[in-house]
């Protein structure tokens, strides 16, 4: 798959998880890998970015199994970007079904 068009797609993801509920990163990696093939690797800065943006914002919580773990909780930004993101991608992709349709 295209990387850029991968990328695009996973920050939605990412996004509609953490709308979902708050999440900590491997919880979110966890929620997406079923999906989508990616890494860590791939959320981690990702999740730094979104944050820097004002779409998601960060708390530590205790954890039962270990050290606290970071959260990751939408802002009110964060919600009309995801909206605005859906809108989007389905524009995108009943535009792109109505080009391949000819391909039958």
């Amino acid at each position: 798959m295209n990387t850029q068009l991968k990328k695009g797609v996973l920050e939605l993801c990412v996004l509609a998880v953490i709308n979902r509920a708050d999440s900590y990163g491997y919880e979110i990696v966890e929620s997406l890998s079923d999906f989508i093939n990616m890494s860590e690797g791939t959320i981690y800065p990702m999740l730094r970015r979104l944050s820097k943006e004002g779409y998601v914002e960060t708390y530590y919580k205790e954890s039962q199994t270990g050290p606290q773990r970071k959260y990751y909780k939408i802002t009110e930004t964060g919600k009309v970007y995801l909206k605005k993101s859906y809108e989007d991608w389905n524009s995108l992709v009943y535009g792109v079904k109505a080009i391949l349709e000819e391909v039958k």
